[in-house]
Parts: C-alpha cells; sequence; structure tokens
C-alpha cells in the first residue's frame, strides 16, 4: 500500500507513487500531484481517493476555518487528539507533540482534522479490500497494468510529435 496523503493542491507532482504502483502497489492519496492522474487511468475503483479537493482547501483556508468544531464533533478524531495530549504514544515526550495539536485545533492548515474522517472511512475500504484477497491481487495487477500510460517511451514519442515536431528518422523543426 502506497500512502500520498498530502494536502490537496500543495504537492508538486512526484513519481514516486507511481514507482510504488507499478510494481503492484494499491494507492490511497488526496487529489494531489500525480494522483490526480493515476485516477484518471486507473480508474476509481481501483484507487483510494480521500479528501477535500485544491478548491475546497482553497475556500476553507479563505474562510478560516480551525479544526476545533470538527474535532469536538468526532469521536475518533478527539479520542486520538486526547491521546497525543497525554501521551499515550510517547510517555517521555508529550510536550513534544504540544504544537502540532495547537496548529490543529486553531488553524488545521494543513486539512489533518478536514480529511480525517474521510481518511478513516477510505482506510476502512482499503481493509475489506485487503481481507479479499482475489480483489486485492486483481487490483494490484490491473494498476500495474494501467500504469503503461506513464511509460517513458510513450512520454517521449508524444513530446516527439507535439513539441519537437520530429519522429523515427527526421530532424526537429528548427524555429
Amino acid at each position: 500500500l502506497s500512502e500520498q496523503i498530502s494536502t490537496a493542491g500543495l504537492e508538486a507532482s512526484g513519481t514516486g507513487n507511481m514507482k510504488f504502483a507499478l510494481n503492484g502497489a494499491l494507492t490511497i492519496g488526496t487529489l494531489d500531484g500525480a494522483n490526480v492522474e493515476m485516477l484518471e487511468h486507473l480508474g476509481e475503483e481501483n484507487i483510494f481517493i480521500f479528501g477535500l479537493t485544491a478548491s475546497e482547501v482553497a475556500q476553507r483556508r479563505r474562510d478560516a476555518h480551525s479544526g476545533r468544531s470538527i474535532i469536538e464533533n468526532s469521536r475518533l478524531l478527539r479520542g486520538a487528539m486526547e491521546s497525543i495530549v497525554k501521551g499515550v504514544f510517547s510517555p517521555e515526550g508529550q510536550e513534544s507533540y504540544a504544537s502540532l495539536v495547537s496548529n490543529i485545533y486553531n488553524n488545521d492548515w494543513w486539512m489533518i482534522a478536514a480529511d480525517f474522517e474521510a481518511y478513516w472511512n477510505t482506510q476502512r475500504q482499503l481493509d475489506t479490500t485487503w481481507q479479499d484477497g482475489a480483489s486485492w491481487g486483481e487490483k494490484a495487477v490491473r494498476n500495474t497494468a494501467r500504469m503503461s500510460w506513464f511509460s517513458s517511451d510513450r512520454s517521449i514519442r508524444e513530446y516527439a510529435k507535439d513539441i519537437w515536431h520530429t519522429g523515427p528518422g527526421t530532424e526537429p523543426r528548427r524555429s
């Protein structure tokens, strides 16, 4: 499983997730970077996308939403945040996370609270798919095959034709 969970609209389109998919990994991610293109070519049934869109992120930021109301209304997220504050995950250094917790409650710039429920629900879908080995395997094989769209051979052919205006055995057209 490849987790590509950057905040929508903030990540440059990398290729790390593509390398994982070419090797059979399923992807859980936001609508950001190369995940957008992968969704288009893999099909929504073969990639696990969750969370806000880039325009929804921008709108929440313009409206200055904090994470506080989301946390207070989500038993799961509230419990996770309380566990962090109480030092459940870091008994010797619970103060290390004070800034993180404060930022999520008071700002949520990275949309951690805003995307939490969608992430949680998508992880449950993943659990179900993982438990059905045939379904997981089918998606992995299908993803590997459909990733051929991102082949360097195809991109170079298209660049040669559409940008460089050349092809096999021809000279580039001079501008």
